[in-house]
């Protein structure tokens, strides 16, 4: 169905505006705070960044922070796990 002024589609948005790096950007930066933090921090981190630069989606900022905290806070905890 088109609108009456364009002939772009109305509804759902297109698939290419999702948030689906940044959604798998998240769940490794909350994964890297148990499991090998400096492996899945930093692949959460880098897709967080492409997602935000490339792609342009909404939830990147917080993929960003959610990955670089694990990614750092999983280092901490390690560290403590292993020194005690």
């Amino acid at each position: 169905m088109s609108t009456q002024y364009t002939n772009q589609p109305t509804g759902q948005q297109s698939a290419s505006t999702g948030n689906v790096l940044s959604i798998i950007a998240i769940v490794l930066g909350v994964v890297s705070l148990l499991f090998l933090p400096i492996v899945f921090g930093l692949i959460g981190l880098v897709l967080a960044i492409v997602a935000k630069t490339v792609r342009h989606e909404r939830l990147s900022t917080i993929a960003i922070v959610v990955s670089a905290v694990g990614l750092i806070g999983g280092m901490i905890l390690g560290a403590l796990v292993v020194n005690t």
